[in-house]
């Protein structure tokens, strides 16, 4: 793909954003492509983001230029000074983080800024409602309409984010922030199958993900930023998966395998679970009869597809499926699982797999989402020891390594990376017995992946206990010491040394399908 073949059709030129203590963007450029999937790549923190919230009016830049180009190749200059007006040239962004109306139903959230009203004011609901469906339809979603959005499960509400910038007038540049990362294979493959559709007729997509193999699949364009800086830029079929890992990080990476020479049989079990069974709402079980155990030190992997059950697994251990039935023991005792206190008493910590919901609170600043879950450590009588609070910030942060200017700034400041960092800061503050860890590098760069796992690594060699799930069949084989694999809530393997390779993990997990 010659450059010299390719139309432009928006430019930003030499942009800059400055936060307090951070660059951003450090005069940054950036050529969108006309009916093309243009792929903006680089670990957190590169400012890819950043620049996608100034070409979308959520941020405005300190410095540069935005330029919009006709199809005569003849360009203006646009300011954007909100989303709004990114809508009326024609440009949408679906975020990485959804905005969505949990209390609305789909049609309302579709159209919210966008509303069909009749001829004296007052909404044409019935438009709407056919509007919705028909758009839902083109997504291969029929989902009723009506439907309150907090009703759906995430996979359904990213596909509500994607239908509202479907319906904008004369869209041209539509911006997608990590759209699958809540999406099964299939919703994938049909969200892939849309994107060609919109690119045939001459839209422009600006794709932002941290699964490379997707970005290979689907991508045309790719362009690199490092450090708030850009880095390289090349066709897609111009390049290996390796010079993109390399351009991204600053040299080639790959999982390894971590070989600990451990004689597990010796080691004592620190959690054993018997019979656990969690009914599902309206009938049937979203686990059947799973028993499995923890050593001392061992880092235990999850693997399954979706709706195996691996999440429900971590929630029934922290207290947060309080219908489930079995037996959980502690160190040989039984223990009486009754909530999310009781386990984190009992030595218990959880990293859920949505950190914005579950993980952080977003209107606190960064100190007070570390030690949230640990405020007993540092008061006495209902009075907080703030010097206690920010030397215990301190030293988790030196620990693990999180990208920080100040500890007072707000959490939702930090990249995606820092933030799940955070996240697992704050249950390791907990001193915990028992770490769980479902998807725990959902939705951060590779360079943030690699780091997290050297934190998980790190933690189990001193002795923590770690269940980790994780969809990614490379990632959990070079993590893992021992591996579970559900199927429709059963247990149908459990994997050890070379016994784990991709087949048998692909095989148990099809397994009752």
């Amino acid at each position: 793909m010659d450059k010299n073949d390719l139309k432009v059709c928006l430019k930003a030129e030499n942009i800059t954003k400055i936060y307090p203590g951070t660059v951003a963007l450090d005069e940054v450029s950036f050529n969108v492509y006309k009916g093309k999937v243009n792929v903006l790549i680089g670990e957190n923190g590169a400012g890819k983001s950043t620049l996608m919230k100034v070409i979308a009016g959520i941020v405005h830049s300190d410095e540069g230029r935005l330029l919009l180009f006709d199809d005569d190749g003849t360009s203006k200059e646009i300011t954007i000074k909100d989303t709004n007006e990114a809508k009326a040239n024609g440009i949408g962004i679906i975020n990485q983080e959804l905005s969505l109306f949990p209390n609305m139903n789909v049609y309302e959230n579709i159209y919210m800024t966008k509303e069909i009203t009749k001829s004296n004011g007052t909404l044409d609901e019935a438009a709407q409602r056919k509007g919705a469906e028909e758009v839902l339809k083109k997504l291969h979603h029929p989902i009723p309409v009506d439907t309150l959005v907090g009703n759906l499960r995430v996979g359904q509400q990213q596909m509500i984010e994607i239908a509202k910038n479907l319906i904008i007038d004369n869209l041209k540049i539509l911006i997608m922030d990590e759209p699958t990362s809540s999406l099964s294979k299939q919703e994938v493959d049909v969200l892939f199958k849309i994107m060609r559709e919109l690119t045939a007729s001459g839209i422009s997509i600006v794709y932002i993900s941290h699964r490379l193999e997707e970005i290979m699949e689907i991508g045309d364009y790719v362009e690199i930023l490092r450090d708030g800086k850009y880095i390289a830029d090349a066709a897609i079929k111009d390049v290996k998966l390796s010079w993109i890992i390399k351009s991204m990080v600053g040299s080639s990476s790959s999982y390894s395998k971590w070989d600990r020479k451990i004689d597990w049989s010796k080691k004592d079990k620190v959690l054993e679970v018997k019979n656990l069974n969690l009914p599902k709402p309206g009938g049937g079980k979203l686990l059947r009869d799973v028993n499995f155990n923890l050593k001392k030190s061992e880092i235990l992997g999850i693997y399954g597809l979706m709706g195996a059950g691996r999440s429900e697994l971590c929630e029934c251990l922290m207290g947060l499926r309080k219908e489930h039935t079995g037996e959980i023991y502690l160190n040989g005792k039984k223990i009486d699982v009754k909530n999310v206190s009781s386990q984190i008493k009992n030595g218990f910590a959880f990293v859920p797999e949505d950190r914005q919901s579950m993980g952080l609170v977003q209107c606190l600043d960064i100190l007070k989402n570390f030690t949230l879950s640990s405020m007993d450590k540092y008061s006495k009588h209902g009075v907080i020891n703030k010097k206690k609070e920010s030397d215990a910030c301190d030293s988790k942060i030196k620990d693990i390594h999180v990208k920080v200017a100040r500890k007072s700034l707000p959490i939702l400041s930090l990249s995606g990376g820092n933030q799940q960092k955070v996240v697992v800061g704050k249950g390791l503050l907990t001193e915990p017995e028992i770490l769980l860890l479902d998807e725990p590098t959902r939705g951060i760069d590779i360079g943030a992946k690699y780091e997290m796992i050297d934190i998980i690594r790190e933690n189990a060699s001193k002795g923590l206990s770690i269940i980790v799930i994780s969809s990614e069949l490379k990632e959990i084989m070079a993590i893992s010491d021992r591996i579970i694999v559900l199927s429709k809530g059963l247990k149908t393997a459990e994997l050890t040394g070379d016994e784990i390779t991709e087949e048998n993990l692909v095989l148990a997990s099809y397994k009752g399908h």
